[in-house]
């Protein structure tokens, strides 16, 4: 528990206090993607670039059927409350809370959707240090040596034995794309975000495939270091 101390204020509360400020401006644990912001119209006129969708991922979790039952009750389904921009991905109404080793909780963690074939969280490093956790940056499904956590449901609680990870920043993209931006499936590029904190992201890892939509996901720390919220462009580039 936080206190205030001789000194002030204890550094918990304010790391928490900064931490939810943040979340309340970029969408929080409303949903992944709460914020989104498309490269300019008159940047893609002029030079022929594909539509840019950059989104600031929120902390979230995945999770399997088998542990959505055991969190939520035998034979519960997801309910959706919002699609995310890649086709048939959404927000469920769930939720979860994550317990770290210190015992220090996040409540209201988003589901997304649909279920996997594993459970994971994904978190910024802000939420892992408040829970005590040493989280390494992984694709998605990746992982080895990471720590796990605890996640309660309103039906009941599982052990994670690992899946706790730092999302890496990351480029959804079609074959098309890809040859546009020269690049194919495992490849990095740099992400340059134009604003008041003028930022240029590198090591953004391509994901490829038919169907996907352009478009650059990024946490939440992230988009607090960019000041995403006061953007004017974003440029993709080798």
């Amino acid at each position: 528990m936080s206190t205030v101390t001789e000194r002030g204020i204890d550094r918990t509360l304010i790391e928490r206090l900064v931490r939810d400020a943040l979340s309340a401006r970029l969408g929080g644990p409303s949903g992944n993607g709460a914020a989104r912001k498309t490269a300019g119209a008159a940047d893609r006129a002029r030079t022929g670039a594909p539509r840019l969708v950059v989104n600031v991922s929120a902390r979230h979790a995945h999770v399997t059927q088998e542990d959505l039952e055991r969190l939520f009750g035998k034979g519960h389904q997801l309910t959706q409350v919002k699609p995310l921009y890649q086709e048939g991905f959404f927000a469920a109404e769930e939720t979860v809370t994550v317990i770290g080793p210190r015992q220090r909780t996040i409540a209201g963690v988003r589901i997304l959707g649909p279920c996997r074939d594993h459970s994971q969280v994904e978190l910024a490093f802000t939420d892992a240090i408040y829970l005590g956790l040493d989280i390494p940056v992984r694709k998605s499904g990746h992982h080895r040596d990471s720590p796990g956590a605890y996640l309660l449901g309103p039906a009941g609680m599982i052990q994670l034995p690992r899946g706790v990870i730092r999302h890496e920043r990351h480029v959804h993209m079609s074959p098309a794309e890809g040859d546009y931006y020269g690049v194919k499936d495992g490849d990095r590029l740099k992400l340059r975000v134009l604003s008041d904190s003028p930022t240029v992201f590198e090591g953004v890892l391509v994901r490829m495939g038919a169907g996907l939509k352009l478009e650059v996901h990024i946490d939440t720390d992230e988009g607090n270091a960019c000041n995403f919220t006061k953007a004017t462009g974003f440029e993709l580039f080798k």
